[in-house]
């Protein structure tokens, strides 16, 4: 841990930007589980037709999807963290 300090000192975050991040997680989680509920609905309905290669795919949307959503809040909080 010292030696990323040593290149990249820890930067104090502001309140407004501790605020912006909390906002974002919360968005995020939401917007996260508001997709996994709809997914998993559909995975739901399509496992009782015996569709099992679309139930696979559904599944590989959701990982998809979560994938994405998660990336979006870092680069999101990233670029709250190098305001200044």
């Amino acid at each position: 841990m010292e030696r990323l300090n040593k290149n990249a000192p820890a930067k104090k975050l502001t309140e407004t930007q501790k605020k912006e991040l909390a906002e974002l997680d919360s968005k995020y989680a939401a917007k996260t589980a508001e997709r996994e509920i709809a997914l998993k609905d559909e995975i739901t309905k399509v496992e009782m037709s015996g569709d099992l290669e679309k139930v696979e795919a559904l599944r590989q949307q959701l990982v998809a999807e979560r994938k994405k959503l998660q990336t979006e809040l870092e680069e999101k909080k990233e670029r709250v963290r190098r305001a200044t």
